[in-house]
């Protein structure tokens, strides 16, 4: 058996995953084997020279193996900890070279963290833990190492998991601070620049640390980015500390919640939400939208079109959750130039198809940076590629959520410097609902700013209506007089900019309330250009051939989450 790697935990995988001759044939439930006294002595004498690096054992350590059932996704291995362990170590191998199992701890009263894409052990001491996990007391009891069937492709699968016990701590302290929402950083009203899907350290398949992903950010002349690590909650008593070194940059609470049928960012929350669908559990997408909403959180789908395969396990939307409860859809993952071309239209048709039954649901984009823009391959896109503007009344936590709830936003596709899109009708602002006048007609009117080239055009219910008008000054303003529609069903307005043959950015809507008048024609641009057949969109053109490359590196990207 190995000995145990203490602190040395940022760049160490587990080793081999070939270690099956001596172990027998496990079975399932898992049994827990206990060494011999023989075993026992020979381990303790191997470990005596570096009980000073490691810190004694004060209990025998475990081995847990088995069998993963043909129906499990979610199971736990119990374990007992004895009185007196300020420091355990949790070690798991799926033994395969192609099934992946992810590993998580509970306590017997809260989970600890989930390692998800971790291939380090998993360290949790009294006042510092590896990445992913929460530091604190280690009570006496039942406690349980999670598991998650990410994939299996071979039978039997089988697992192995080891738990040392220690009376001393290997990993130095932590300094942690609770977490505290940050008092506003910015006045307004006005239209605040973020990303609202950004990844550190504390997912398991990230690099960066907290400082150096808002550094970034910073660089990127941004506002707010939400930190939305996988299944975690350990980000947030790391928060305070990086907040006061950037104070220009609100730092968004956040979980991805990462099942294997979805992801979706909870935005806002600061407890833990159980991911765990499938788990027999009575875990569903509705229990965890559940959680979020008495948190006061957003409930928002991240990169709903994103079907491929094991190249991103689980990362389409395949839950069934009643659009209403959806605050969000994230339209664009990653720079429109990087994966546009592939996920922009569908993620946009499974937006459309949320927006049809009448639920409110925001645009948002998420840059989905694993690397704080650092060393990206050619799948993967930096902080703030998109960006997504919120219309908020100050620059604070509170404030961000509400507007997006609102639905005041503006996504830009490929990062800040595109040009900005508003919509408005009267006072009205994006993510308003309003009325028409005594004769049912409703005047919207498109600001476009930080562009002199381009194509603008207004989208009723998710089609082109009207013609697309050529942007020639900035800014550049286009009204649209429209009906409001007849039965009881409202309309919804958004409009899109498009430069040089792609979508640059988009808006959320102005709905428009039914009225029972008789069905009209929508109206066209007051100051319609002259016809083109093109479109605002772009999306009808034919994909360049130098386009697919990204796609063929998607296909050998890394298995786990975005």
């Amino acid at each position: 058996m190995d000995e145990p790697l203490g602190g040395r935990l940022e760049e160490v995988a587990t080793g081999s995953k070939r270690e099956r001759a001596s172990r027998g044939e496990p079975s399932y439930p898992p049994r827990v084997r206990a060494a011999s006294w023989y075993a026992s002595l020979m381990r303790a004498l191997a470990l005596l020279g570096l009980l000073v690096l490691v810190g004694p054992a004060i209990a025998q350590d475990l081995v847990l193996e088995g069998e993963v059932a043909e129906d499990a996704v979610y199971f736990e291995l119990p374990f007992v900890v004895p009185e007196g362990v300020v420091e355990l170590e949790v070690r798991g191998d799926d033994l395969s070279d192609v099934n992946i199992l992810d590993w998580g701890v509970r306590d017997p009263e809260r989970v600890r963290g989930w390692g998800g894409g971790n291939t380090e052990p998993a360290v949790i001491g009294a006042e510092a833990a590896s990445r992913s996990y929460l530091p604190g007391p280690l009570p006496a009891g039942e406690w349980a190492v999670l598991v998650g069937a990410a994939l299996v492709e071979e039978r039997p699968a089988r697992y192995r998991v080891e738990v040392f016990f220690r009376d001393a701590p290997t990993l130095a302290p932590t300094p942690r601070t609770p977490y505290i929402p940050a008092s506003a950083l910015g006045d307004g009203p006005r239209w605040f620049a973020g990303d609202f899907h950004v990844h550190t350290r504390e997912s398991g398949d990230a690099a960066p640390t907290l400082d150096e992903a808002a550094a970034f950010a910073v660089s990127r002349g941004l506002d707010f980015i939400a930190l939305t690590e996988h299944n975690v909650v350990s980000h947030l008593d790391l928060i305070a500390d990086v907040q006061a070194r950037h104070p220009s940059l609100l730092l968004l609470p956040g979980i991805e919640i990462t099942t294997y049928d979805g992801h979706a960012n909870a935005l806002g929350v600061t407890e833990w939400v159980d991911f765990r669908v499938r788990s027999g559990l009575s875990v569903t997408a509705e229990s965890i939208a559940d959680a979020v909403d008495a948190q006061g959180g957003l409930f928002t789908v991240n990169h709903p079109a994103l079907r491929l395969g094991n190249a991103c396990l689980g990362c389409a939307w395949d839950l069934e959750l009643a659009p209403r409860r959806i605050a969000a859809v994230e339209v664009q993952n990653g720079a429109y130039s990087t994966t546009g071309i592939f996920f922009f239209m569908p993620s946009m048709r499974f937006w459309d198809s949320l927006l049809a039954t009448g639920a409110h649901v925001a645009a948002i984009g998420g840059s989905d940076d694993h690397r704080a823009g650092r060393d990206l391959s050619a799948t993967q896109s930096p902080t703030g590629s998109p960006t997504t503007m919120v219309y908020a009344r100050e620059l604070s936590v509170a404030a961000i959520l509400e507007g997006v709830r609102a639905g005041r936003t503006v996504v830009k596709l490929e990062g800040p410097e595109d040009p900005m899109v508003e919509l408005f009708a009267g006072d009205a602002l994006v993510g308003d609902t309003v009325n028409g006048d005594a004769a049912g007609r409703v005047t919207l009117r498109a600001r476009i700013t930080g562009a002199t080239a381009g194509n603008v055009r207004f989208f009723r219910n998710g089609s082109p209506s009207g013609e697309s008008v050529p942007v020639d000054a900035d800014p550049f303003e286009i009204s649209l007089e429209v009906e409001a529609p007849s039965g009881d069903e409202d309309d919804r307005w958004r409009v899109h900019l498009d430069l040089g043959g792609r979508p640059v950015a988009i808006t959320s809507h102005v709905w428009v309330r039914a009225t029972g008048l008789p069905p009209v024609d929508a109206g066209v641009p007051t100051d319609a250009g002259p016809d083109e057949e093109a479109g605002g969109c772009g999306c009808a053109s034919a994909p360049q051939a130098s386009a697919w490359l990204p796609m063929v590196a998607w296909l050998f990207w890394r298995r786990r989450a975005a």
